[in-house]
């Protein structure tokens, strides 16, 4: 099949629409969450997200809105819980972390018949992505935006210097809260290209790299979400060529771009000073 009998197909249409609409969403979050040092909240919180998928199989309702509701309550409850306990923040995250998905493992063992589709919610596959799909994700993204752009100049203080914000009267508190629902709601449109397991990589890889070249939050967010897009579009195309899963073909094709250039870069260092 030629590059232009393969574009013209409908579901590599909207693949290429949702590597986009992931894009924007983990660019923006996936910068707070590196800026803010958020990664292991993160990876609690998408974790947390199978019991929302159990949830949604168990009573046959549809997956993401499901998963987004349990995903946001999930979030909220571990801020709620992290606020008062900073000492104990790696402990609420793992406890939480281990019952939603024992939570959501155990709705499914629950759920008489086979799950076919389940392993498309834990690695991925952005081939299978509908038109409601992609309307629930430029929702998303135009909540993350709105937000983001309403609320930049407290964003940056926040998460930059939180003691600061909080003596100019910056809601820092629901500001913390507000960030945990974006990243929740972020994960779950994620879940069909990367999967809940990968979705990690894809709020960290792209903003780690972007950091590494931008001065200004706002940069490193389109930074962030420039190089996630080039990820997205990478892994695609690997998962065509080598014929694999394509939420596995984009993680390790982040994976291998972000150690290419860090490597690339720390060899020019040592170069340049020998």
């Amino acid at each position: 099949m030629s590059f232009v009998d393969l574009f013209s197909q409908g579901f590599v249409q909207h693949a290429l629409i949702a590597a986009v609409l992931v894009s924007i969403a983990a660019g923006i979050v996936g910068a707070l969450v590196v800026v803010n040092r958020l990664v292991f909240m993160t990876g609690g919180i998408a974790h947390t997200a199978y019991g929302g998928v159990g949830t949604a199989i168990f009573l046959g309702l549809p997956v993401l809105p499901v998963t987004g509701l349990f995903t946001a309550a999930a979030a909220l409850l571990l801020g709620g819980l992290t606020i008062r306990r900073r000492e104990r923040t790696d402990t609420l995250i793992g406890v939480i972390w281990a019952a939603g998905m024992a939570f959501g493992l155990i709705l499914v063992d629950l759920t008489p018949g086979y799950q076919a589709g389940l392993m498309t919610y834990l690695f991925g596959s952005i081939l299978t992505v509908g038109s409601l799909e992609l309307w629930l994700m430029a929702g998303i993204d135009a909540l993350i935006l709105g937000l983001a752009l309403y609320y930049y100049r407290d964003l940056l203080s926040f998460s930059f210097d939180p003691v600061f914000a909080r003596t100019r009267g910056i809601p820092v508190t629901g500001l913390y809260l507000m960030l945990l629902l974006l990243i929740a709601e972020t994960v779950v449109m994620m879940i069909q290209v990367v999967g809940l397991l990968l979705v990690i990589a894809l709020l960290t890889l792209p903003p780690y790299l972007a950091q590494r070249y931008t001065r200004t939050l706002g940069g490193m967010m389109l930074a962030s979400g420039l190089f996630s897009l080039l990820f997205c579009l990478t892994g695609l195309y690997a998962s065509y060529w080598f014929d694999i899963g394509s939420g596995p073909a984009i993680i390790a094709t982040a994976s291998l771009l972000y150690l290419s250039i860090v490597g690339i870069e720390t060899l020019l260092s040592r170069a340049s000073r020998a």
